[in-house]
């Protein structure tokens, strides 16, 4: 049925450009804000989507007045003071008015800023990773909530790619960093005071991997952790393998490798149970057993635990949501939210970034969409004899997907291919 309505699809939307980044428009990333569940917070292709009514409402945040250009958020940091801050993989972005403007941080100058971490338990702890390709690169802390910076004794020239800090053992920290083909995990349980290099040497099939990403740590044991590396097939495509540690980052033993870029990762409380977030798939892998693709959500997926509940994207143009939450483990979904119902711009005061440049943008993304074009919302953009579009039934063959037709096909075969060159820095 799926494959009979994809074709159907393709038969009748018209050749329309989509004016999108990357091609089709999903949601990247789930977070909330720290003790303010009802502010909610996605990752969009086109920007950011906000709630703040517990996700009854969504509504958009655009990319031109976040100002990222091509270097893209994939995850955020919404602290309980209300600032919300992103490692774009160039800059350090904030907003302290809850996403009507937005500003680099001017502490890291020409750095490029890699990841960001939050202490599990103190919103004014923060740490921050470099990673400029060719320089000498640093880990900072801040202990005021990311209004200064100051560098830990950690200092290498290698492309730091991700920080930790593991829930159960605060001190403890990990870093992930690669130099051509040495890979390294950086370790320290001094708050980054002290360090312990912990080099990786792969064997077999890995032993070419490169580009090395620490996932996760275990909220239950600070000496389990995650890492992916890439690696090329014997007939050349790129493979990408989670690997476990057991041992504090000393050995890794692979999990799960699939030809699909991974996205993130999430584990369950008591550390038995992880979830692992590729562009197409979605995998679970209980203590004991081997990793499982469920059944949903695929085409796009991303997961977030929040206490016993599963967050995940997932894509509107193939079932209908781009937000779910699971109290199974992601054995089902309950749906919460598809793009087609976007509600307009991020309700925000006149002369903000956001009012400003998202407002005239706002009717041709409702159109692209298919969301409901506000009556307070400014024509501005829209020809004078387009109409919004109704919702679609379901695959989009409405006008306001119209555009997705000469990607769609293309999107699902190759997707991560294309991918994986748009967004090599992984989340």
């Amino acid at each position: 049925m799926a494959s009979w309505r994809l074709l159907t699809c393709l038969g009748v939307l018209s050749a329309a450009t989509v004016h999108a980044h990357g091609g089709l428009m999903e949601t990247q990333s789930y977070t909330s804000r720290r003790g303010h569940p009802e502010d909610q917070l996605m990752s969009f292709t086109r920007g950011a989507l906000i709630s703040r009514d517990s996700g009854e409402s969504w509504r958009w945040v655009c990319a031109e007045a976040m100002g990222y250009g091509s270097w893209q958020p994939e995850s955020y940091a919404w602290l309980s003071g209300g600032d919300i801050l992103t490692a774009t993989g160039k800059a350090l972005l904030r907003s302290r008015d809850g996403g009507c403007s937005w500003e680099p941080s001017s502490a890291f100058q020409d750095a490029w800023v890699t990841s960001l971490a939050e202490h599990p338990t103190n919103d004014a702890l923060l740490y921050v990773a470099t990673g400029r390709p060719a320089v000498t690169n640093l880990l900072y802390r801040s202990e005021d909530g990311g209004e200064t910076w100051k560098p830990t004794p950690l200092s290498r020239e290698a492309v730091f790619s991700a920080v930790r800090v593991a829930p159960s053992a605060p001190k403890r920290l990990y870093l992930s960093g690669w130099k051509g083909y040495e890979m390294y995990l950086f370790r320290s349980d001094d708050e980054g005071e002290t360090w312990e290099d912990l080099p990786q040497a792969f064997t077999g099939s890995l032993q070419d991997a490169y580009d090395l990403k620490l996932l996760s740590v275990s909220p239950a044991n600070p000496d389990v952790l995650w890492v992916r590396v890439s690696s090329r097939s014997t007939v050349g495509s790129i493979l990408y393998t989670v690997l476990r540690s057991d041992d504090g980052g000393r050995t890794l033993t692979p999990v799960l490798e699939g030809d699909d870029p991974l996205v993130n990762m999430d584990v369950s409380a008591d550390g038995r149970t992880a979830w692992v977030a590729t562009y197409n798939h979605f995998y679970r892998g209980r203590e004991g057993e081997s990793f499982q693709k469920l059944p949903l959500p695929t085409g796009n997926a991303c997961v977030t635990r929040v206490g016993e509940v599963l967050y995940a994207c997932g894509s509107t143009w193939l079932h209908e949501w781009a937000l779910a939450r699971s109290a199974d483990e992601g054995t089902s979904w309950e749906p919460l939210f598809s793009l087609r119902e976007v509600q307009g711009v991020h309700e925000c005061p006149a002369g903000t970034p956001v009012r400003e440049k998202c407002t005239s943008l706002w009717p041709q993304l409702a159109a692209q969409l298919g969301a409901p074009l506000s009556p307070s919302q400014p024509d501005a953009g829209t020809p004078p004899d387009e109409e919004a579009p109704p919702k679609s039934d379901g695959c989009g063959a409405s006008a306001g997907s119209a555009g997705l037709a000469p990607l769609l096909l293309l999107t699902l075969m190759l997707r991560g291919r294309r991918r994986a060159e748009e967004r090599p820095r992984l989340r």
